[in-house]
């Protein structure tokens, strides 16, 4: 049976603001994503192979060894980027009801990642963006960095274990990385109170889809090999305004 995929609803990086205000999302190609951040697409390659070496996910409750990552959390303010103190990942259980109530501990991403200059570019983009799309005063974003490798070495890789979902934060940005050697793997986003929705595979690396995560909910598809074995990798980024998502019970 022939593997069928649909083209990403590119939007030009001149209307992802208004496409966000009037539409919950915004998806932009690698062309776009290096205009919009003001940088060279090459800056962006040149973060890729620090997704070769992620520590595998030990907190999969399907007992899955399918996801690798890295976790780390910065604060924007103004033009000023800072990162935190390494800190657990956690989210209710109403955003996640797989993986929800947990203090996860994963590996802080690399400094060499986070000194990168196009580093600092993409999270003051990310807080700009937030501020003007969702119509806000707000100057402080508090953003959680995700590096994962989905693999299929154990024949089936989910991108989202824990289905559609939303992450209770104002904005998100998954940028694809990379992917060899997978089918399956496609997007589908979806209005939290309406009837719309889009599904699209993410197959060019560093084209990114934006979302305003109070309007819509999102998923990926399993992945399968197409071939002998193969991955995808991702960049997510979570911007909420009102501080971390934290653990009452701490």
């Amino acid at each position: 049976m022939a593997h069928v995929s649909f083209s990403p609803p590119y939007t030009p990086s001149s209307q992802m603001t208004q496409q966000l205000r009037d539409r919950g999302y915004a998806v932009l190609q690698p062309h776009d994503t290096a205009v919009w951040l003001g940088c060279d697409l090459a800056d962006l390659q040149a973060l890729a192979s620090d997704w070769a070496d992620l520590p595998p996910d030990d907190f999969l409750k399907d007992g899955g060894r399918y996801r690798r990552r890295r976790h780390s959390c910065f604060i924007v303010d103004g033009s000023a980027v800072s990162q935190t103190p390494h800190r657990a990942h956690w989210q209710p259980v109403e955003y996640n009801a797989l993986h929800g109530g947990m203090q996860r501990w994963f590996a802080p991403m690399r400094d060499a990642t986070v000194q990168a200059p196009v580093w600092g570019r993409l999270m003051r983009a990310l807080g700009g963006l937030a501020q003007q799309a969702l119509a806000t005063r707000s100057e402080t974003w508090f953003i959680e960095a995700h590096q994962f490798r989905i693999d299929t070495e154990g024949g089936i890789g989910r991108p989202t274990p824990e289905g559609a979902h939303r992450d209770g934060v104002d904005l998100v940005a998954v940028f694809l990385v990379d992917r060899e050697g997978v089918k399956g793997g496609e997007t589908r986003i979806f209005e939290a109170t309406g009837p719309n929705g889009q599904r699209f595979t993410l197959s060019e690396p560093w084209s990114v889809m934006l979302l305003d995560d109070a309007r819509m909910i999102h998923e990926t598809t399993p992945i399968q090999p197409d071939g002998e074995h193969g991955w995808r990798d991702t960049l997510v980024l979570t911007c909420r305004r009102d501080g971390f998502l934290e653990d009452a019970g701490q």
